[in-house]
């Protein structure tokens, strides 16, 4: 009974906490050079241009989707957060080169298990850009998205953001 009336309460003040799936340096999403990212069009979020070719779970999440070219994961959280990361800008046309992936959809990750390895220097050679969008694709359904003031980021350490519940 004191569940049902206090429930909803509780429910309310939870917030979920992610830490930065690579290490580099922290950019806003506006300053991304694709408007698809920089305009919020799939939702909001931050961005990494990282100094290492090694993505982490940013957060405990089950793996929703690998895309086949491996350049992009989507998890969701248990809290029901759906988080893109999209491992550089125009990757998708180099058809999975350079990428290696060691999860699957449905798979369970903990937090700062590593996901995809990829070839920096490829990417910077063959894709516009190296720039890593971590997105929540569902916001509407949650509070506020408290992003950090930091310019640098270490994988696993570095919190990014934090999402509240509504």
């Amino acid at each position: 009974m004191f569940k049902k009336l206090f429930g909803k309460k509780e429910e309310t003040n939870k917030e979920e906490t992610f830490a930065s799936p690579t290490t580099g340096k922290i950019v806003s999403l506006e300053q991304v050079p694709d408007p698809v990212f920089s305009e919020k069009m799939m939702g909001d979020g931050i961005a990494i241009e990282p100094a290492e070719g090694v993505v982490a779970a940013p957060v405990d999440a089950e793996i929703l989707q690998v895309f086949p070219t491996k350049h992009a994961v989507g998890l969701k959280t248990a809290s029901g957060a759906e988080l893109l990361i999209h491992i550089g800008l125009e990757t998708v046309s180099m058809n999975g080169e350079g990428f290696e992936s060691f999860i699957k959809a449905g798979d369970k990750v903990k937090k700062g298990q590593k996901l995809i390895t990829f070839d920096l220097n490829l990417i910077k050679e063959k894709a516009k850009s190296t720039v890593t969008p971590i997105i929540v694709t569902n916001g509407e359904l949650f509070g506020e998205l408290a992003k950090t003031s930091e310019h640098q980021a270490v994988q696993g350490e570095t919190v990014l953001f934090t999402l509240k519940s509504k």
